[in-house]
């Protein structure tokens, strides 16, 4: 794990990008492009936390006050056990005890259950009032 440094921005939204792309098909492509263009101001809100691989960063995580805001992994590099080790690190070393994760994105919900999160309540809408319903799960 390493820490995230402004010059590391432009690698996030490349990360989230090839993850989103290939997670988040529920997803409207004006969304998409709307929330791209608001990631980077998310960045400077939240602790960041990296993975590397051979020298190259391919995950990462953002957490702010117990919460984790955001986890994503090349596609690349997905099913390797990676988003495992940045949630470890994040419930370890960051005192993450809550996710809110889309409710249509079965993977991840499915991943955090396995984590040991569980379902405290839903939204229909998500943070940004757009109509994609929010799981709010705990630990």
């Amino acid at each position: 794990m390493r820490e995230i440094t402004v010059t590391d921005y432009p690698r996030l939204i490349e990360i989230w990008e090839s993850a989103v792309r290939n997670t988040h098909d529920f997803l409207k492509e004006e969304d998409f492009a709307y929330y791209k263009k608001q990631l980077p101001g998310y960045f400077p809100h939240v602790t960041l936390s990296g993975f590397e691989q051979e020298g190259i960063l391919v995950g990462f995580a953002g957490v702010a006050e117990g919460n984790l805001e955001m986890l994503f992994v090349d596609n690349n590099y997905r099913s390797t056990g990676i988003g495992k080790k940045l949630i470890e690190y994040a419930i370890s070393h960051l005192q993450v005890t809550k996710v809110d994760v889309n409710e249509q994105n079965n993977q991840a919900v499915g991943f955090y259950r396995h984590m040991g999160f569980n379902i405290l309540n839903r939204s229909e809408q998500d943070g940004e009032g757009k109509e994609y319903p929010v799981l709010h799960m705990q630990l």
